[in-house]
């Protein structure tokens, strides 16, 4: 059983309770497994961008994005991290397939 939190920071008088985790197992040729990484890629700079513009309420690099439903710059960095991890995840597990 793992813990995972309700929210992604911790406040205090924060509540945690553990849930049981549902693992999927799913398989997909490497084309389709490069078309998902690739849009988890696109959501995961997208939210880097919007803290960064949270940052220096400046475009990052000049071009425009599509900003996400959020008004901090933790919370979006906490996002973009979670969906790297989720990246990481998926290329480790690939890297070990026969």
């Amino acid at each position: 059983m793992a813990k995972i939190p309700l929210v992604l920071r911790e406040e205090p008088g924060q509540v945690f309770l553990p849930v049981m985790v549902k693992r999927y197992r799913i398989e997909l040729d490497e084309h389709d497994w490069g078309q998902l990484l690739d849009g988890l890629e696109c959501r995961a700079e997208s939210w880097r961008r919007n803290a960064e513009y949270l940052r220096t309420e400046e475009m990052p690099e000049g071009e425009f994005f599509v900003i996400e439903e959020h008004s901090d710059e933790e919370e979006a960095e906490e996002i973009a991290a979670r969906y790297k991890e989720i990246i990481k995840n998926i290329r480790s597990q690939m890297e070990v397939q026969p």
